[in-house]
């Protein structure tokens, strides 16, 4: 099945250009570039190194491009993180505008019903097709993304929670095996424990920090392996190459979240993952505006053979407007994760001295018990989020949030904005309370997401709450 085209006809102007060829069954441009020349026109510009697609000077003199995810080698490979969150996968149309286009569009035209036939069937020129199967917009995000990550390949969802099931439902199926780590976000765990056991799906927990607990559950075969570093909320850091070296003999794809460290700080592919999701409505939004997520991997067999299965039929695809806004998002997501960085360390050191709080996680600070694993992976920081319990329990937790200023009550997180939650009331609400226990949440823990603020306006907000 073909997946891609935009169809505009734009006068006489004309000039040569080399278009890739794409694996019309897939979508997925080719690991090693096979060109055609083709003549085409000036709508569609193919800047160097960002190619995206081209248009024909007249109504048949069209070349397509198809699908959204490449691996071919080219001028933007060479380009530093920076450059890539700013530049990469761009395309602009006959209107020459900077800023990236938005195709709000859910469907694409044909000149005729054969045309439309040798579309779907795959036996016409590559084309977009339909936008729950790709769309020029969400394919720009989908390579810049690829690009900062380092991956391959990218497909973009609707949310992170879509980016998370859709990762693991096509690792695995029934009568199948997947082992996770026991501390994760609600709804991962809601996914573990409950939702692919449906599906006859066999899930086992075990703690991320112990080894041994890792080596026994991994000594017989499995499907998948599914784990956060650092965990929501508890910020455990766990060693993924460890994990991955273990899961790989055991048969298992290794399933990243990396929601907490973003690919500024860690790259988890590194160090032998096979898959890295995202929810992409946090830091790479930032700004708390859209839902997004993201799947990004090396292996195109498993990406047709059962990913983009799911995806097609399933429909958890990203809004095209979503995929703007969180084009705009990377382009500064490197400049305000160092700012989380270093408001989240001083802030960090700073709740440490307060006497209401009883305990302060943080991977950055020396007492965090997996400091220097955490330094190791993370590139030598501890990210943007903190967990702090206070002696006082639940009531002492709801204190400090009810009377915070500034910060605001929210469960979302990488945000501009400083953020506190509650997680046993909020995020891990529907976990039974000995899960959360062995989770390691407790009734006084609360996760700060600590925003752009100014570091000194932070802390007199949470020392005044905290005095209450």
């Amino acid at each position: 099945m073909i997946v891609g085209c935009v169809m505009l006809d734009v006068g006489e102007t004309k000039s040569y250009r080399r278009v890739s060829s794409w694996d019309l069954s897939t979508g997925l441009r080719p690991r090693k570039k096979s060109l055609k020349r083709v003549i085409v026109a000036s709508a569609l510009t193919h800047r160097a190194g960002q190619g995206f697609f081209v248009s024909g000077s007249s109504q048949y003199d069209r070349a397509y491009r198809s699908k959204t995810m490449t691996t071919e080698k080219k001028a933007s490979d060479k380009w530093r993180a920076a450059t890539r969150a700013v530049r990469g996968g761009t395309a602009r149309s006959g209107f020459n505008e900077t800023s990236e286009a938005i195709f709000m569009n859910s469907g694409y035209v044909y000149d005729s019903a054969a045309e439309a036939e040798a579309s779907f069937d795959g036996t016409g020129p590559e084309r977009f097709v339909y936008s729950r199967f790709a769309n020029p917009t969400v394919g720009m995000f989908e390579e810049r993304l690829a690009l900062l990550e380092g991956a391959a390949y990218c497909r973009a969802t609707a949310s992170g929670m879509s980016a998370v099931w859709n990762a693991l439902i096509a690792c695995t199926k029934a009568g199948g095996r997947v082992v996770g780590s026991r501390a994760l976000f609600g709804s991962c765990e809601f996914i573990l424990t409950t939702l692919l056991p449906r599906f006859g799906v066999e899930t086992e927990l075990v703690d991320g920090t112990d080894h041994a607990a890792w080596e026994k559950a991994l000594s017989k075969p499995a499907d998948a392996v599914f784990l956060e570093t650092p965990s929501n909320p508890t910020l455990e850091v766990i060693d993924i190459a460890f994990v991955a070296d273990l899961a790989h003999k055991a048969g298992a794809k290794v399933v990243v979240d990396n929601v907490f460290a973003t690919p500024i700080l860690q790259k988890p592919m590194e160090l032998g993952a096979d898959i890295v999701v995202y929810s992409a409505t946090k830091h790479i939004d930032g700004q708390g505006r859209c839902l997004g997520g993201a799947i990004l991997f090396n292996d195109k067999e498993w990406h047709d053979n059962h990913l983009t299965t799911f995806l097609r039929h399933t429909g958890p695809s990203m809004s095209p407007f979503n995929a703007w806004v969180l084009l705009k998002g990377l382009e500064t997501l490197g400049l305000r994760v160092d700012q989380h960085i270093r408001n989240a360390t001083a802030l960090a050191g700073f709740l440490s001295e307060q006497p209401q709080v009883s305990r302060v996680i943080y991977p950055g600070l020396e007492s965090h018990p997996q400091y220097e694993l955490a330094m190791k992976q993370m590139s030598g920081r501890g990210g943007g989020l903190i967990a702090i319990e206070l002696a006082g329990g639940k009531s002492a937790a709801f204190s400090l949030l009810d009377n915070l200023q500034l910060i605001d009550i929210s469960n979302n997180l990488g945000d501009a904005k400083s953020l506190a939650t509650h997680p046993w009331t909020t995020t891990h609400q529907r976990v039974p309370a000995e899960d959360k226990i062995t989770m390691g949440i407790t009734e006084g823990m609360l996760r700060l997401s600590v925003g752009l603020e100014d570091i000194d306006d932070l802390k007199e907000d949470l020392s005044a709450a905290l005095r209450v």
